[in-house]
């Protein structure tokens, strides 16, 4: 677990840089700024998808779920180093994590969508994509972020997500055809300033901690010898 005090330089620095991430985030979310160029290397549809031009007026309600899954998110990770503290099981949790949102899922599911005809699965692409999702969308994604916070701690693992962003917003235009915009090189260039001092300043805590663990057993190493002697 993370140590946080104010009054330390290493842990304002360590504010500092999740700030700095927290709003590259947002400017590569909220701001585009000049076009820069697209990357696609397939001529574009004459007319896109209607889909990909429906606008939506639930800004507020869709917003208002993002902060509850990252407040969720965010929670689970802490709780989950401290369990991963009294029971250091990680494939047992994952199974756990995995199970329980799985009935989750299929009860909002259910709920949700109440046409039958929506659960008919072809067996093409729909099929491969489930297995996928299921086995390295879940599994495997959950396997290792649960083995990162065992090792790292719960800040070293929520400190990708906004790098995340940053990655998904040139992928989609690499492979998508979007047109990257001058708001999302200027937030992933701020995202990785945080991101990179984060982990700086992890690293200089435990080069003090280490510092600190032998500054305790050097004094213990040096009056043995004179507490065995007659």
């Amino acid at each position: 677990m993370e140590n946080l005090d104010i009054g330390s330089s290493i842990s304002q620095i360590k504010i500092v840089g999740t700030v700095l991430s927290i709003s590259g985030a947002l400017l590569v979310t909220l701001y585009k700024g000049a076009p820069i160029g697209s990357f696609q290397t397939q001529p574009s549809p004459s007319q896109p998808a209607p889909y990909l031009l429906a606008e939506t007026s639930n800004w507020a309600v869709g917003g208002l779920f993002l902060v509850i899954a990252s407040v969720s998110l965010a929670v689970w990770n802490i709780a989950q180093a401290a369990i991963l503290k009294g029971y250091p099981s990680q494939l047992t949790i994952v199974a756990f994590y995995i199970l329980f949102g799985t009935i989750q899922s299929a009860i909002l599911s259910l709920i949700v969508v109440r046409d039958p005809n929506a659960w008919n699965l072809n067996a093409d692409i729909e099929l491969i994509s489930i297995f996928y999702s299921a086995v390295f969308g879940s599994v495997v994604t959950y396997s290792v972020l649960t083995w990162c916070i065992n090792r790292k701690g719960p800040v070293f693992v929520t400190m990708f997500k906004p790098v995340g962003i940053a990655i998904a917003a040139f992928m989609s235009a690499v492979f998508l055809g979007d047109t990257l915009h001058v708001g999302s090189v200027i937030g992933a260039l701020v995202i990785a300033i945080g991101f990179y001092t984060v982990l700086w300043a992890q690293s200089k805590e435990r080069n003090v901690k280490g510092l600190e663990v032998d500054r305790q057993s050097s004094p213990s190493a040096q009056a043995s010898p004179l507490l065995e002697s007659p």
